[in-house]
C-alpha cells in the first residue's frame, strides 16, 4: 500500500493554497443583541465613525458590499458585491482582543478576561507585586502608555519605582526606565506577576514589560524591548491543527502575543497598519502553503480607545488603499479573508471595546461575490479555514467553504 505524505495528502485535498486572514482590530458594524447587557446600546464603529466626520471614501471596501452590512456615510450598498460578504455575531460572552481571535479559530470562551478601566488593580493585587518585585508601585490606573510615562517618568527615574497601569483591554502593564530597571529585571518582574494574575480573581489577560528610555528634559521614549506575557489558549486552536499537520502558519502584527506562540510556525512585527499591509504583501511574494493571520491594531489602540474618530477614519481609508494594492498582487489560488475581532465605537461613552457584530469578506477572483447568511459565531472563519486545507477544526463553528460562490 503506498502511504501519502501528509503534507501531499493535503495538497491534493485543499482549495487554496494560501490563505491570507486580516483582522481589521475593533471595526464593528453595529451593536449585538445582547448590547445592552455590556452597556453597548447604540454603539456602530464603522457606522458611527463615518456618520461623525462627514463620511468615508472606501471604494474597495465598497465593492466588497460593506455598505449593506450597517449604514455607513460614503459607502453605497451594492447588489452584487465582489466577495462573499456577511457580518458575525460574536458566541463568547466578552467583547476583548483574546477573546475575539481565540474564537476565530475555534475557541468559545464563557469566563470572560477581568478588565480594571475604572479604579485600577485591587489593592491587594498592587501588594503582591511590590512584594515579589522589592519595587513600589506608582500609577495604578487606566491610561495611555506614552501619557503615563509623560506623567510619571521623573518619578519613576528618581524613586526606582513601578509604573503600573492598565488600559480598557484585559492588560496589566508595566514601565520601567531601561537604565533605571535593567531589561532582565523588568522581565523578571513581569513573568512573576504573570504567575499571580492565574488566580481566577484577577484572570488577566496579558502581562506587557513596557521599557522607555529618555529623561525629563529631552522627553522619554518606548523602546522595541516590549514584551508580552499572555495566558495561552484554553483548548486547542485551528492553528495547532495547521501546524500539527505541517502547513505554515505565519503571523503579523499581535497575533502571536495573542495566542501565546501557540500554533505559530513563523512571525513578523509590524510599526502600523500601513506596515503590517505591507509584510502582508511581501508573503504574497513568498511561497508558503497555509495560513497567513495578520493583526491591524492601529485602529483600536490608536483611535478607539482614544475616542478619536477622525483619526479612525484617516486609518480606514489608507487600510482601503492598502486593501485595492494587495487584492491586485493576490494568486488565482490565494483566498483573502477580512474580518474584526470586536468593536470600539470612537463616538461611545467611556474608553472600552464595544459589543458589536464584525464584518466577514471572503475573496478570490474567480469568486464571483455574494450575501452570505449572518454566522452565529467567529469560529465559522476557523472552520472555513481548516475545510479549506481537508482537515478537522474544532467543530465550534460552521465551515462556509461549500457556500463561497
Amino acid at each position: 500500500m503506498m502511504h501519502i505524505h501528509v503534507q501531499e495528502r493535503i495538497k491534493i485535498n485543499m482549495k487554496f493554497k494560501r490563505v491570507f486572514l486580516i483582522v481589521i482590530d475593533s471595526v464593528g458594524v453595529g451593536e449585538m443583541p445582547d448590547a445592552k447587557s455590556f452597556n453597548d446600546e447604540g454603539a456602530n464603529t464603522i457606522g458611527n465613525l463615518a456618520k461623525a466626520t462627514g463620511g468615508i471614501h472606501l471604494p474597495v471596501l465598497e465593492s466588497f458590499g460593506y455598505g449593506n452590512l450597517t449604514d455607513i456615510q460614503g459607502v453605497k450598498p451594492v447588489e452584487h458585491p465582489r466577495a462573499n460578504t456577511t457580518k458575525m455575531a460574536e458566541l463568547s460572552n466578552g467583547k476583548d482582543t483574546m477573546t475575539g481571535h481565540w474564537e476565530i479559530m475555534g475557541i468559545k470562551t464563557v469566563k470572560p478576561f477581568k478588565t480594571f478601566t475604572d479604579q485600577g488593580f485591587p489593592q491587594e493585587l498592587i501588594d503582591q507585586i511590590e512584594e515579589v518585585s522589592g519595587r513600589k508601585v506608582i500609577g495604578n490606573k487606566a491610561a495611555s502608555g506614552t501619557e503615563i510615562i509623560k506623567e510619571l517618568g521623573p518619578e519613576q527615574e528618581e524613586t526606582g519605582a513601578l509604573i503600573v497601569y492598565t488600559s480598557a483591554d484585559s492588560v496589566l502593564q508595566i514601565a520601567a526606565h531601561e537604565e533605571v530597571i535593567p531589561l532582565d529585571e523588568l522581565y523578571d518582574i513581569c513573568e512573576k506577576v504573570r504567575e499571580i494574575t492565574l488566580d481566577e480573581k484577577y484572570r488577566v489577560g496579558r502581562i506587557i514589560a513596557r521599557p522607555y528610555i529618555g529623561s525629563k528634559d529631552d522627553g522619554y521614549e518606548r523602546t522595541s524591548n516590549r514584551h508580552d506575557y499572555a495566558l495561552s489558549p484554553t483548548s486547542k486552536t485551528v492553528l495547532n491543527v495547521l501546524e500539527e499537520n505541517d502547513l505554515d502558519v505565519i503571523s503579523v502584527g499581535k497575533i502571536k502575543d495573542i495566542f501565546n506562540g501557540s500554533g505559530i510556525t513563523d512571525h513578523y512585527g509590524i510599526k502600523s497598519n500601513h506596515d503590517g499591509m505591507e509584510k502582508v504583501m511581501m508573503l504574497v511574494d513568498k511561497d508558503f502553503t497555509g495560513l497567513n493571520f495578520t493583526n491591524l491594531v492601529d485602529f483600536d489602540a490608536k483611535y478607539g480607545h482614544r475616542r478619536n474618530a477622525e483619526g479612525y477614519k484617516e486609518a480606514m481609508e489608507e487600510f482601503d488603499h492598502d486593501l485595492g494594492m494587495l487584492v491586485q498582487k493576490l494568486a488565482d489560488d490565494d483566498l483573502l479573508i477580512v474580518t474584526a475581532d470586536h468593536g470600539n465605537d470612537p463616538t461611545h461613552h467611556g474608553t472600552d471595546h464595544t459589543r458589536e457584530y464584525v464584518p466577514l469578506f471572503i475573496y478570490n477572483h474567480h469568486l464571483q461575490g455574494q450575501f452570505l447568511d449572518v454566522s452565529d459565531t467567529f469560529a465559522d472563519i476557523g472552520e472555513t479555514i481548516a475545510d479549506n486545507f481537508g482537515l478537522k477544526g474544532t467543530d465550534i463553528g460552521k465551515s462556509l467553504l461549500g457556500k463561497l460562490k
